[in-house]
């Protein structure tokens, strides 16, 4: 067992070689490199399965052993200062590295068919390879200094996959929006890690904690000072995981290829700041009130994130406002000392908002043939719907990913997410009060995205209900329903594309598609890609490849099954805390958390109840519309004046200008912060030119006039210059005269 403890540095340097080699063959010989580009994905998806491997037999023998493991050795050493570098391997490093590494082979299966049309191919691997090296380093860092390291590193890799298409003039600004609310919270994080080196004198988490443990024990220390020191070092997970309010920049970062957010910004990096603020705990447990702000900052995000996606239009910002939503449970049970369930919560949303992330990646591949590669229509849920007899295995495998994150039973979300609202309850009644006002939230605008997405049949053109109709209340379908009576009589517009590879099965019907005649005069001509002539285009959206098929089918079972890790019950098929036994008792908690079978079906019973109320709104809302409506004015009214039933029109604008508008957060940083540093800056530069600058601008010119008007004045005579001495003299007589008589 120690031994294996010792090969574990290779863990974050085992992917670095494919960027390295990436690099250096398009270099040096980059038609040569770029023909044998999916070898490169093969070695990225071979190297990262070795470090899963090897992380997976990691956390067997913790299971089995309890144990922990720390390897350091000298890299600075001055006089008093000594700086030391190494890993760490506990149960947070093993369960984040199965994570990273789990979800990371299958975005990259993924990415191998979904990237494969993209000039920037090898360079996305590149990315993805780096950013693996980094997020684990990061993960299995024994000090605040190595992560800080690895946590800017983290940074670079999301910028630059933010900013992929950087000549997309949105894609540059997500990025750098990105890149500059992140370095609000790390330049935070920087601070409070020199001020707890000034406390403690250490980088090293042993020594860190056990001696401010003792200063604290002892009373030696400032506690305004280490309280503002903590909360410096939770500014830097603010930004990280878009905890409120440096959260503005995940919905943006959306405009990256969507593997980028399956990986990234549901499942790993957003994590990060999950995983700081768990590895920092006996840290932040002992300091007055750092706790109790930890779950302050938690709630409102949690309630926030809930709110602003419920009108999203774009697929994936709807999901990431969602993955902000979660993130701050995660951070709420932190806070609470519920130490278990936010990891446990962390590792199921994990699986399950990939898995949607996948899904949604596949629905936009699909809905790029239909209106060509323009993200604002192939995103767009309002152009969606009727997806069902299409794309079954994404519809089916977003339908499971959408009940997980609702907590339905026994899919994983369910396990993780009942215990952080049943600690609520005993935390504090107004956060719990909040919490589970948000799972049912959590319900409404997961069920929205898969009824907007997938279900629908309407029979009307994207273009009439695009911008000219405000109807955000049902699912409209692109395509018309397959099979009608009246478009028998008429003609066959197309064929379903055939998608058949080499030996690869086919996942549609191969019936022919027809359309309503109200539609046929308003199709617009499929629009041609230029530069991806991979992309094949169709009048009809068709079930993606294998290669992207398999990662989602893998991550379903992920979805169904990893929340049997934390099952409750029974201590001994409870192997999530015989994991987190040693983390657990460093906090000094106990580690039993078995409950028995009455109370969990009482909570339970609770819970399901919230989510089937919020499923239950959101299909009254947004149930299709089937085309039993023949009469199309009949339908637009009935569309118009559904919502109206229900809602009155001053508060259904209230709430969807809110949640559309993202809370007014943005525009209010753009004029308080933007504008308020822009007016700063140009006061500041008038200040500087015209008064510090203009000072002694001023005297040289002064002294120039006055040197021009003495020069006048010495013609070179000395009878003038007599005169002009004589004059003075009188005139400086005759003052003194008249002042002394």
């Amino acid at each position: 067992m120690e031994q294996i403890y010792q090969y574990a540095w290779i863990i974050p340097f085992l992917p670095l070689p494919v960027p390295m080699l990436i690099g250096l063959g398009l270099l040096l010989f980059p038609t040569a490199t770029k023909s044998i580009r999916r070898m490169w994905a093969f070695q990225s998806v071979l190297l990262l399965s070795i470090v899963m491997i090897f992380s997976m037999n990691l956390s067997i023998q913790q299971i089995n052993s309890s144990s922990v493991y720390q390897y350091v050795w000298s890299w600075i050493i001055n006089n008093d200062f000594s700086l030391e570098f190494g890993y760490l391997i506990d149960p947070l490093t093993s369960i984040m590295s199965i994570l990273i590494t789990t979800v990371g082979i299958m975005v990259l299966i993924y990415s191998d068919n979904y990237m494969s049309h993209d000039h920037g191919y090898l360079r996305f691997f590149a990315y993805m390879s780096f950013f693996s090296t980094s997020m684990l380093g990061l993960v299995t860092s024994s000090n605040l200094i190595q992560i800080y390291i690895f946590w800017e590193l983290v940074g670079i890799c999301s910028y630059l996959l933010i900013g992929f298409w950087f000549t997309r003039p949105v894609a540059a600004k997500a990025c750098q929006k990105a890149f500059v609310t992140n370095r609000v919270g790390d330049f935070g994080l920087l601070l409070g890690i020199l001020g707890f080196y000034w406390v403690t004198g250490s980088f090293e988490f042993r020594d860190l904690f056990q001696i401010f443990n003792n200063l604290i024990y002892n009373n030696e220390v400032n506690f305004v000072f280490v309280t503002l020191c903590a909360v410096l070092l939770f500014a830097g997970a603010v930004a990280k995981s878009a905890q409120f309010p440096l959260h503005v920049w995940l919905p943006d970062a959306m405009e990256g290829p969507t593997p980028i957010s399956a990986l990234i910004h549901a499942a790993t990096m957003v994590a990060a700041g999950i995983f700081l603020v768990a590895r920092l705990m006996p840290l932040f447990v002992v300091i007055p009130h750092i706790m109790n702000f930890i779950s302050l900052i938690g709630i409102i995000t949690v309630f926030l994130g809930a709110t602003l996606a419920l009108a999203q239009k774009d697929i994936k910002r709807g999901l990431a406002y969602s993955t902000m939503s979660q993130l701050g449970y995660m951070m709420l049970a932190l806070g609470m000392g519920s130490y278990r369930s936010a990891l446990f919560h962390l590792i199921t949303h994990a699986y399950s908002k990939a898995l949607l992330f996948l899904g949604s990646g596949s629905v936009i591949h699909s809905m790029e043939t239909l209106v060509g590669y323009c993200p604002k229509k192939s995103q767009n849920m309002v152009l969606m719907g009727g997806l069902t007899k299409h794309v079954p295995i994404t519809k089916n495998s977003f339908f499971l990913g959408t009940l997980s994150l609702c907590g339905i039973p026994p899919l994983a979300c369910f396990w993780s997410k009942d215990e952080i609202l049943n600690d609520s309850w005993l935390y504090s009644p107004i956060f719990a009060i909040i919490a589970w006002s948000t799972a049912g939230l959590t319900a409404f605008y997961m069920s929205r995205i898969y009824l907007l997405t997938f279900e629908g049949h309407l029979n009307v053109h994207f273009q009439n209900y695009s911008g000219k109709r405000n109807t955000p209340f049902y699912s409209i379908s692109l395509w018309g329903k397959e099979g009608s009576k009246k478009s028998n009589k008429n003609f066959r517009l197309v064929t379903l594309l055939k998608m058949k590879k080499k030996g690869g099965p086919s996942f549609f019907s191969n019936k022919v598609s027809k359309f309503d005649e109200n539609v046929r005069n308003m199709i617009q001509p499929v629009l041609s890609i230029p530069n991806f002539a991979n992309i094949k285009t169709s009048l009809y959206p068709y079930e993606s490849d294998n290669t992207m098929l398999f990662p989602i089918l893998i991550l379903i079972l992920f979805t169904l099954f990893v929340g049997f890790l934390g099952i409750p019950f029974n201590e001994d098929v409870d192997i999530l805390s015989k994991w987190l036994t040693p983390s657990i008792n460093l906090l000094h908690k106990n580690s039993n958390n078995s409950i028995d079978w009455y109370e969990f079906c009482k909570d339970a019973v609770f819970s399901v109840s919230i989510a089937s109320f919020g499923i239950f709104i959101a299909f009254f809302l947004y149930q299709p519309v089937y085309s039993s409506f023949q009469n199309l004015d009949l339908i637009n009214s009935f569309v118009k004046m559904g919502p109206k039933r229900i809602f009155s029109d001053k508060i259904k604008n209230v709430i969807y200008d809110w949640s559309y508008n993202r809370g007014y957060i943005d525009a209010f940083y753009g004029i308080f912060l933007t504008a308020g540093i822009r007016k700063l800056s140009e006061f500041a530069h008038f200040f500087d030119r015209r008064i510090i600058d203009g000072i002694p601008n001023g005297v040289g010119l002064m002294s120039f006039f006055v040197a021009e008007v003495i020069k006048s004045v010495g013609g070179g005579r000395i009878s003038s210059y007599l005169f002009f001495y004589f004059s003075y003299v009188s005139i400086f007589l005759l003052i003194y005269y008249f002042l002394n008589l």
